[in-house]
């Protein structure tokens, strides 16, 4: 018995190891220039809030906000990726494995490059600003009873209140649609001044992230999604729906690092053809991944990708894509930020 522990152990370990080779093959080796004293002071912020576990005000949970604009996806066949292998995060009676090492170490990198991020604080007078394409596809029957795949593209722009008291725009392929204001906020409906308010521990809010997908998708409520899937499609989909504030953005980061069954994927496409490495989760025959640039580690898009064949089509094919062209804070409805700007905030 011992000695099966012992090779069990040894096992791990050699995976874990094997996986900290790949994912440093992957990315560019950090850089070690002397800091500038602004990058001293963000580092020192970020690791004063690693001792920082007191939560901030935080508004209760509701429904998961499902998405700014389009899910999307591609009619042609993914790219092929490479996948740091794991077991299907929904294999019945299974329970998850932890996230895989690879993610972890890319998840805190990724968390440390949105942190620094340069953002100026946002006034309650202002809008946060969001653009994305992307392509989606649905089924349709036909008259004979057999289903066909429809794909869609769309680009949309979307304006909000920083503090939610004041109506918002939404512009899909040049049509106007007002958005109610939201004065609270909720992670169903996010708001700037919300996200600014989220804990920063990242234990704490992954807690109350369950706390609302373990109501709608957890043990007794028939969903076959899980909570843990859908806490890290919740993080996804704020990240990229939403302009979230630098220690937000890390945080969520963090959070979603902590959560079974994360894992990498080598090399990912957005909807615009821009590649990247990608953390994943793999769910009932999907594979959900969030794209990032490969030598920025700056969020590009997200994806979705079928790892079985079916009514949707073939494994290794999209449904979902979507990619963040821009995001800022602007001063009024239907203002977007200048170039540099919409670029170094995201």
């Amino acid at each position: 018995m011992s000695n099966t522990r012992t090779e069990h152990t040894e096992h791990t370990e050699w995976d874990e190891h094997c996986e900290r080779r790949e994912l440093a093959r992957l990315l560019p080796p950090p850089p070690h220039p002397v800091p500038s004293p602004s990058h001293l002071a963000a580092r020192r912020d970020f690791l004063l809030t690693e001792f920082d576990r007191r939560p901030r005000p935080f508004t209760a949970l509701t429904t998961r906000w499902r998405g700014l604009v389009l899910v999307a996806a591609a009619t042609t066949a993914a790219a092929v990726t490479a996948l740091t292998l794991v077991p299907d995060s929904t294999s019945p009676g299974d329970p998850p494995p932890p996230a895989t090492a690879a993610s972890v170490e890319l998840l805190d990198r990724i968390a440390k490059v949105a942190y620094g991020l340069p953002q100026s604080p946002a006034q309650d007078a202002q809008f946060t600003y969001l653009r994305t394409v992307g392509h989606t596809v649905t089924l349709t029957e036909a008259p004979d009873g057999t289903m066909a795949r429809t794909a869609t593209t769309e680009t949309a722009e979307r304006w909000t209140a920083v503090d939610g008291t004041r109506t918002g725009l939404e512009r899909h392929d040049g049509t106007d649609e007002q958005l109610p204001a939201v004065p609270r906020g909720s992670l169903n409906s996010p708001t700037y001044r919300l996200l600014a308010n989220l804990p920063t521990d990242p234990d704490t809010l992954l807690t109350l992230i369950h706390s609302d997908t373990r109501l709608n998708h957890g043990t007794g409520s028939g969903s076959t999604t899980g909570a843990d899937h859908e806490a890290f499609i919740a993080i996804g989909d704020l990240l990229r729906g939403s302009v979230v504030p630098p220690l937000a953005s890390s945080t969520l980061y963090r959070a979603a690092a902590r959560i079974p069954g994360v894992q990498t994927v080598d090399d990912a496409v957005d909807a615009t053809g821009r590649h990247g490495v990608a953390v994943a989760r793999v769910n009932d025959g999907r594979r959900f991944e969030w794209i990032f640039d490969r030598t920025t580690l700056r969020l590009l898009g997200t994806r979705t990708v079928l790892t079985q064949d079916g009514p949707w089509g073939k494994a290794g094919e999209e449904v979902e894509s979507v990619a963040v062209l821009a995001q800022g804070v602007v001063g009024a409805l239907g203002e977007a930020p200048p170039a540099e700007a919409a670029e170094s905030s995201h």
